[in-house]
């Protein structure tokens, strides 16, 4: 089978591997789209000992296992399903388990993958194969991180709210606060593309210099340490920051006036929980065209180092590698 090699220092190559087989409690999967994510730009730098690719979709080829046939996703975190955590239903917090699909085992640059069988997760038909992978990082992730902050600033208390990152996860960030009541949505990103696309939702922009407007929420989805340490100088009194964009490099933050004179929380999600699922299919159906709007294009593997590095240059905003 093909499949993508990323050696590091923006080189990617397409190589030729065995199909792998399933082992005891996986099922094979054969890979229909995989999401491009900004995350994998650091394997792309800097080089991985598995195939990337952790927004993926497939159809299960099982012979005699009930979801033979079915198109399903894979949910990237590994999980034990009895600890503390995954009997709360966090399984994207598991315990037990460390390991995520794409990582630290292979993923989905590849025709087809071995996938624990708890990790796949069954998708209606109603939904296209060019979507179905948007319910992962750009609904999944967003969604969960709106949810998870709703108690603490809820909408009928939070005014204007920003935004700060207008990639697929800061889009869908928008989308999510939209649905889930919050009127007044703002976004700062530097690239103007991105940010008509926001205004074409219904987001305003927010220049990434104003440090006057002060939000009693504000959802951090780029990982850049500049919008984080805005953040927190111009989030309100009583306000939330959501750190949703990671970020590997050390978070130097002076302590300043701004910060110190104030209480305010600093609140961070990762990924979503499996239980999210349903609710997140009923985003992606009520607000259909405006996540379709984010897939710029699909293409084949081949194309897979020339897109990849469109992708890390910010030309695209959430392009599919496709197979057949």
């Amino acid at each position: 089978m093909h499949a993508a090699k990323f050696h590091g220092n923006k080189e990617i190559s397409i190589v030729d591997l065995a199909k792998p087989a399933a082992a005891a409690g996986e099922l094979l999967l054969k890979v229909k789209r995989t999401a491009l994510c900004g995350s994998d730009t650091k394997l792309w730098l800097k080089g991985a000992q598995y195939t990337p690719g952790h927004e993926i979709f497939g159809v299960v080829e099982a012979p005699g296992h009930a979801l033979d046939g079915r198109r399903c996703l894979v949910y990237i975190p590994v999980h034990c399903g009895h600890c503390d955590m995954c009997r709360a239903g966090n399984t994207q917090m598991c315990l037990n388990e460390s390991v995520l699909v794409g990582w630290n085992r292979p993923g989905g640059y590849a025709e087809y993958l071995a996938v624990p069988e708890q990790c796949l997760l069954p998708v209606p038909d109603d939904i296209d194969d060019d979507l179905a992978p948007l319910l992962l990082d750009t609904i999944g992730t967003s969604a969960h991180a709106v949810r998870f902050i709703r108690p603490l600033v809820p909408p009928e208390r939070s005014g204007p709210v920003l935004v700060t990152g207008a990639g697929p996860v800061g889009l869908g960030a928008v989308i999510a606060l939209q649905n889930l009541g919050y009127s007044d949505v703002y976004i700062s990103d530097p690239k103007a593309e991105r940010l008509a696309v926001a205004e074409s939702f219904g987001a305003r922009p927010h220049p990434p210099d104003d440090m006057e407007r002060r939000f009693a929420l504000i959802v951090e989805c780029s990982g850049a340490h500049a919008a984080r340490t805005r953040a927190i100088e111009i989030v309100l009194p009583n306000g939330a920051v959501m750190l949703v964009g990671e970020n590997d490099n050390p978070w130097p933050l002076q302590e300043n006036k701004a910060v110190r004179r104030k209480d305010f929380y600093m609140v961070r999600t990762f990924y979503f929980p499996k239980g999210d699922l349903e609710a997140n299919i009923e985003l992606l159906r009520r607000n259909e065209a405006k996540y379709r709007r984010l897939v710029d294009t699909t293409f084949g593997i081949d194309r897979l180092p020339e897109m990849y590095g469109r992708f890390a240059a910010g030309e695209l905003i959430k392009p599919l590698l496709a197979f057949a």
